[in-house]
């Protein structure tokens, strides 16, 4: 790297990126009054200059630092400034904080005078997500021709670059949304802990409990300890509320309202006045004042462990003989039938009676009503959705407490307001039957539920715990113990009820701000995701408002009733929490608009019905090209032998299970089997390979089917493993590039049987197919241009279809949100290409077990330097399951790629048969590459064309008939030695459910399977186009249980050699997959696999390219060399050639 760098003025955040373009090989230099600053960046290595002038001579980059409007006069258009040094090609990178508008009048005034086209804003800040924390990232802007110019710079000088071509303030913009979050979030967490200390719950012990739960966000995890300590103080509010206010100024100017941002702004307006001028005033004692309670007082209470608490009270638990379940809805069944694989007995009632049948199906005992499930049952929980069935269930016509026998226990899991909790326990201990009440509200979700690991936050009295506790402990991962009686376990589930329903309508009411401004939605949610402006609301529920996909997980009503709670409890208790009652007002308005019964995120909605703007994000096509180039240099150390020795020391073969028999794309010299017995298993293992592959073609079935074959195979893996000495392995899922596939079943199956792994790594990367892994964000590459793959023809696929681009997104999608995309772990391009294999492995170690991590890649030395790193982690004792595409096999097993196979390289040149090439796959790709044979080649070719519709919708009769004539013929012209393609129709006819589509996926490929199975001529070749395809045909019609992988015909394109067990041993068997290569892929394969030219008579020849629309050269020969290079230059084009041979020559010879 060799340039300099020049920099007017300097901050802390300057001295970063001075130190990184320094590391990156760039010389610095750079204008500082400040002496302080002045000498850090000596240290650092830079040079330092003495007027702005000299800052800016002979620099590619000038960065300027400014802080206030003021600067720009004096520091860009003063006597001695910095521009009047530059040279004409420098790009002005504008390091500010300044509003878009005075940066885009800069930049106005810049062009006009003549200074410079090339400018560029960029607002730094050093990420806080764990990934990335204390990281520089840098958001900026410009025109086109300004950031490609800038982007080596700004791409040396940060870890995370975001670029926005357009006008300049983005970076500006952006940190408007970051400061409207910070200050909702500031707000409400104050909020919350007044609440919470209201209902006289210790500050520390909401603070330990939610900072861990999903009210949490970066502002209350690290600003809460500081309040509570009394380290912020009170000259911390002016200067924050100004800022709100600058937020505010801009939403005014665009007419776009902020009703939670104008709350904290007034709230911190009150703070201010409340404050008296006196700047070491602990904040704390400042809201004290704005709320009326008294926080320190709380937070210097004795404080516990509730989980310790928990795990005494549990300890001394009492015997449970029978539990009585009331509310069997989506959390309730769960909880209920997870409590019955627990062997509790449990008698459940619901009153919608199909779960009442699912809940007996799975082993529960029901009952016709909560009088007559509360008989006899030692506890009784009641999980309905408000106060009102709570009150109904328990004390209403046939109601349970008139049933429950002396002495038994209620724990309600419902979420109900403290208040209500509390009468219940004093109407309870009127009934005189010692009736014992739990307060136990829960949270988690669904799956969860079903697992017996939610959480649970559980008061009353010991008596009441200790008889509860079999229960509680069962139904929990984490179980915390509340002190202070009953309505303290729903007193702390209230608070973060409030912290999420406000961070939900932050997120929007920032989303929705951030469309108006105009910046890209995805880009700003990626962004705010690594800041101080985030919170598990706003990365758990922003994706679904960028899909604009509302299917409920929660619904928005939820939040109708929550925050209702809260604004219940806050009018008991005389607290004014004005922002909560704001968005409580929000739910309620986007409830009135009928989407009540939608994902809570549609509370956007509100905002996008008032102003018109739209928050959903579509990813857009990107030019290959420029992202390429864009990006960091690959590590500079190929680690292909590195792979080598660490897999003679890691000495675990790679069991590779493909889904279809695509995914030997990327190897050779690799053996595949077709059936997986413990016995074939065993011989295969004893041979101790690097690798080998077992071809499942599970993407052909049903996901139940999957998920059986897939536990199957690994049963066997680990019995024949068992049976053979110094054996481990490690098992590849090898799955589609495109995202289609049995995820997450395949997975899921595996770790049932094989156990639980440290994490899943996910990598779709596929360098022949085009496909690319940048920034999450999986992409297909279509001519010059990147497609998400969300956008592509693959995503509408009728089984296996999806809407995420980003891979984050996906696994939330696929999995139904119980993987979130916020747990997500990623392997980025920039750690693959600046920290190299030792930084992957040390991040794959960081993970905590059970985790999900995506691999970014867009060449094969990212993916060499992944397999390094993942080798050197296995080493260590780490254990993955890897779900990947072919390219991941290749670099962790350390193929080095040769060159395409042609028959002369197997020696089959002289067969006289021809070649049989079976088009099964339907995606448009494949239709193009089938016109592109018949166009190129087809006068060289005989098709025959199965109507999908006599073989998948007709009568068995007319199956039959179609199945026949084409085998029939088929045999003729092979044994005409007439290259021959068979294909189905090409009309795409789909069912009405995925499994519709699979079944008749199933009977097209079944006949082409009976066609081939028919034909009585051995081909000299056969190519099977489509996965499923390929697999049917070399399973089932040619009934091959292994084959050799003797390389690839085309890059992306393997050729395997069928096994001597076959019905056509030797036989060259093209496995070519349905969406690789581009639309010539498949006539460039044929033609270089068709049979050698024949001798034909000149006038056939000239008939022939008459009909084909191609020339034919002519040539005089004189000699026999003449003779054999017109023959070997036709042979090698595939072209005819005629040839007049002299006379004089003849009689010669």
């Amino acid at each position: 790297m060799s340039g300099v760098i020049g920099f007017v003025g300097l901050d802390q955040l300057s001295l970063d990126m001075a130190a990184s373009l320094l590391r990156a090989g760039y010389k610095v230099q750079a204008f500082e009054v400040q002496n302080l600053l002045m000498n850090e960046f000596l240290k650092l290595g830079g040079t330092e200059c003495f007027s702005l002038r000299e800052a800016g001579k002979g620099v590619a980059a000038l960065i300027v630092l400014i802080s206030h409007v003021d600067q720009i006069n004096d520091i860009i258009f003063g006597h001695d400034s910095a521009l009047k040094g530059l040279q004409k090609d420098t790009v002005i990178i504008l390091h500010s904080t300044i509003l878009p508008s005075h940066i885009q009048k800069l930049e106005k005034n810049l062009r006009e005078d003549g200074l410079t086209t090339s400018v560029v804003d960029a607002y730094v800040f050093k990420a806080t997500s764990e990934l990335l924390n204390g990281k520089i990232m840098v958001i900026s802007s410009g025109r086109s021709d300004a950031i490609s110019k800038a982007y080596p710079f700004l791409s040396a000088m940060s870890e995370k670059l975001y670029t926005f071509e357009g006008e300049t303030g983005a970076g500006s913009k952006t940190k408007l949304v970051t400061e409207l979050l910070e200050g909702i979030h500031l707000i409400a967490a104050v909020e919350a802990i007044s609440l919470g200390v209201k209902a006289g719950i210790h500050p520390w012990i909401i603070y330990d409990i939610i900072s861990n739960a999903a009210g949490n966000s970066w502002v209350f995890k690290n600003y809460i300890p500081q309040l509570l300590s009394g380290n912020v103080k009170y000259n911390f509010l002016n200067p924050f509320n100004h800022k709100l206010g600058i937020v505010l100024d801009m939403a005014k100017l665009l007419t776009f309202p902020l009703p939670l941002l104008a709350s904290a702004h007034q709230q911190l307006a009150l703070g201010s006045l409340l404050g008296h001028g006196d700047d070491n005033t602990p904040l704390g004692q400042v809201w004290d004042q704005v709320f009326g309670v008294h926080t320190a007082d709380a937070a210097n209470a004795e404080r516990y462990n509730p989980e310790e608490l928990a795990t005494q009270i549990t300890a001394k638990s009492k015997t449970v003989n029978r539990v009585g379940f009331i509310g069997l809805g989506a959390m309730g069944f769960g909880m209920a039938t997870y409590l019955v694989k627990s062997n509790f007995c449990v008698v459940g009632y619901d009153v919608y009676k199909p779960t009442l049948t699912r809940f007996e199906s799975a082993g529960g005992l029901i009952g016709s009503s909560p009088e007559d499930v509360s008989k006899g049952v030692d506890v009784l929980v009641v999980m309905v959705t408000n106060e009102a069935q709570a009150e109904s269930v328990l004390f209403g016509d046939l109601g349970a407490v008139s049933a429950l026998p002396s002495g038994a226990s209620i724990i309600l899991s419902s979420t109900v307001s403290p208040a209500y909790v509390i009468q219940l326990e004093r109407r309870l201990q009127n009934e005189g039957k010692d009736l014992k009440l739990v307060d136990a509200p829960v949270s988690g979700g669904v799956k969860r539920a079903s697992m017996g690991e939610l959480t649970i936050m559980a008061a009353g009295s010991d008596d009441a715990l200790k008889s509860a506790g079999l229960i509680l402990s069962a139904l929990s991962e984490k179980l915390y113990v509340i002190k202070g009686g009953c309505g303290a376990g729903s007193g702390v589930k209230m608070v973060n009820q409030l912290l999420a329903g406000v961070h939900i309508a932050a997120s929007a009411e920032a989303m929705a701000f951030g469309a108006r401004l105009g910046l890209s939605t995805r880009m700003l949610f990626d962004i705010i995701s690594n800041s101080g402006a985030t919170s598990w609301m706003f990365e758990n529920r922003v994706p679904h408002m960028l899909d604009n996909d509302y299917t409920p997980y929660s619904a928005l009503d939820i939040f109708v009733k929550d925050l209702g709670i809260v604004a219940r409890e806050c009018s008991a208790h005389k607290i004014p929490l004005h922002i909560s009652t704001i968005a409580h007002q929000l739910f309620i308005a986007g409830s009135a608009a009928g989407w009540g019964r939608q994902d809570d995120a549609g509370v956007v909605k509100v905002y996008e019905t008032l102003t018109g703007v739209k928050v959903e994000g579509k990813l857009p096509a990107l030019k290959k090209e420029v992202v390429l180039q864009s990006l960091p240099p690959e590590w500079p150390v190929d680690p292909i032998n590195d792979i080598h020795k660490l897999n003679q020391k890691n000495s675990r073969t790679l069991v590779v299970l493909d889904d279809d028999p695509t995914g030997t794309q990327t190897v050779h010299d690799v053996e595949v089997l077709t059936e997986w017995s413990i016995k074939s298993l065993v011989e295969q293992f004893r041979k101790k390979p690097i690798c080998f592959y077992i071809l499942t073609n599970s993407r052909a079935l049903s996901s139940e089917k999957a998920t059986v074959l897939i536990k199957d195979i690994c049963n066997n893996l680990c019995s024949a493993a068992k049976s053979v000495q110094h054996i481990d392995y490690t098992v590849v899922l090898r799955g589609d590039s495109t995202l289609r596939g049995h995820f997450p079943e395949e997975p899921d199956a595996a770790v049932s049987i094989l156990g639980q792994v440290d994490a899943w790594i996910l990598c779709p990367f596929f360098l022949q197919g085009g496909r690319y892994t940048i920034d999450d964000i999986h992409y297909v590459a279509d001519s010059d241009r990147l497609v998400p793959a969300g956008d592509t023809e693959f995503a509408n696929d009728a089984a296996f279809g999806y809407k995420s681009s980003n891979l984050r997104e996906w696994v939330e999608e696929k999995t139904a949100g119980r993987i979130p995309a916020s747990s997500v772990a990623s392997i980025s391009i920039q750690l693959l290409r600046k920290g190299g294999p030792d930084a992957v492995c040390e991040l794959l170690c960081s993970l905590e077990k059970g985790s999900t991590c995506i691999v970014n890649a867009v060449s094969e030395r990212d993916m060499a330097v992944f397999a390094a790193g993942m080798i050197q982690a296995e080493l260590k004792g780490k254990s993955f399951l890897c779900r990947s595409a072919a390219s991941f096999v290749s670099a962790r097993i350390g193929i080095i790629s040769k060159a395409p196979i042609r028959p002369k390289d197997l020696g089959i040149s002289k067969e006289r048969s021809g070649g049989l090439i079976v088009v099964g796959s339907y995606v448009p790709k494949t239709t193009k590459q089938v016109e592109e044979l018949h166009s190129q080649h087809g006068h060289m070719l005989k098709s025959l064309e199965v109507s999908v519709h006599k073989v998948a919708m007709k009568s068995s009769e007319e199956r039959e008939e179609e199945i026949n004539r084409t085998a029939e013929m088929a045999s003729v012209f092979l044994a005409a030695r007439k290259d021959t393609l068979i294909m189905s129709s090409r009309e795409l006819i789909t069912g009405k459910t995925a499994s519709e589509s699979l079944e008749i996926n199933f009977k097209v490929s079944s006949a082409l399977v009976e066609v081939v199975r028919r034909i009585t001529t051995r081909p000299r070749y056969i190519l099977a186009k489509g996965g499923i395809t390929s697999s049917d045909l070399a399973t089932k019609a040619l009934e091959a249980k292994r084959a050799k992988v003797v390389g690839q015909a085309l890059a992306g394109i393997p050729l395997w050699e069928l096994g001597h067990e076959s019905r056509h041993p030797g036989v060259p068997y093209i496995v070519f997959p349905g969406n690789v290569g581009d639309s010539k892929a498949l006539v460039e394969v044929v033609r270089s696999w068709a049979h050698p030219l024949r001798l034909s008579s000149t006038k056939e020849i000239l008939i022939n390219a008459e009909k084909g629309s191609y020339a034919v050269g002519a040539f005089n020969v004189y000699n026999m060399e003449g003779v054999k290079a017109v023959v070997s230059a036709a042979e090698q084009e595939r072209s005819p050639a005629i040839l007049q041979v002299r006379n004089w020559f003849l009689k010669i010879t």
